[in-house]
């Protein structure tokens, strides 16, 4: 078994879908000239969280497709932060790009002066900053899952919140969390950085299935209870026009007329 092959192949798959979860938001969201339903504050988590999770890839050496992920979630998670705040707050493109650049730029070098000194650290046995990359990158992301968590509280629904888009970032974590079993090395904290977000997106899933699908089961399974009641009401009810024996005295009662009653009034006059 190639277990580098199968580690990069599973990080590319995981690369592939943090890029396909937001690249279509982002064209959505120009198309549609809105970012409605979208948090700044869930986009910049994600963005800040691939600095940590950039750097403490890159140091563990993990695969390629694993030093690639966290910036094009960064890249990904800053542009769609710029269009929350041009569509929904009316910023300028000018303001959007110079802020958006330079917390690009601001990012990259922090990434890029952590990634030497941590290494520098490593060689000299000191390993606590690793591990501190790999708390920062769990949190951050985990932050920016729970952002769901709030507007499902606020609401008292999942209205709004896009379950494609959640399950597209789960199999991320999900591929991730494979790359990282066949590294030839297991990191359990790099584990721990994907299982995080992914045990939260099981809740978000679950909330799913408690606001949506057992309301309409509830509902479905009342419909049947009443058609089932109907028709046993309407088995039980006598049919229109029979005649029933059952509460009556006796048989002849049913087919006495008026004039049959008065012959016998007569015969009685008679006798």
């Amino acid at each position: 078994m190639d277990k580098p092959l199968i580690a990069n192949a599973f990080g590319t798959l995981g690369a592939v879908c943090w890029s396909i979860q937001l690249a279509p938001q982002i064209i959505l969201n120009y198309r549609r000239h809105s970012a409605s339903g979208l948090s700044p504050g869930f986009m910049l988590f994600w963005a800040w969280a691939g600095i940590p999770l950039g750097v403490y890839n890159i140091v563990s050496g993990f695969n390629y497709a694993l030093w690639v992920q966290p910036q094009i979630l960064t890249c990904l998670s800053l542009v769609t932060w710029g269009q929350c705040y041009y569509y929904e707050r009316q910023w300028s493109v000018r303001e959007v790009l110079f802020l958006a650049s330079s917390l690009g730029f601001l990012m990259g070098g922090l990434e890029a002066g952590l990634i030497f000194a941590l290494r520098v650290g490593l060689a000299r046995g000191i390993k606590w900053p690793l591990t501190l990359m790999a708390v920062l990158a769990a949190l951050l992301l985990a932050l920016g899952v729970i952002e769901q968590y709030i507007a499902i509280y606020k609401n008292g629904s999942v209205h709004g919140i896009s379950f494609l888009f959640c399950g597209i970032d789960a199999l991320g974590d999900v591929t991730s969390i494979i790359s990282v079993i066949f590294e030839s090395k297991l990191n359990i904290l790099g584990l721990v950085i994907y299982g995080v977000e992914f045990i939260l997106w099981c809740g978000v899933f679950a909330c799913g299935f408690y606001f949506k699908w057992i309301p309409g089961i509830s509902r479905i399974l009342s419909k049947r209870r009443e058609r089932y009641a109907v028709a046993g009401s309407t088995a039980q009810t006598p049919v229109s026009g029979a005649i029933s024996l059952q509460d009556l005295p006796s048989s002849t009662s049913v087919f006495r007329t008026a004039t049959a009653e008065d012959r016998l009034r007569a015969r009685h006059a008679q006798g």
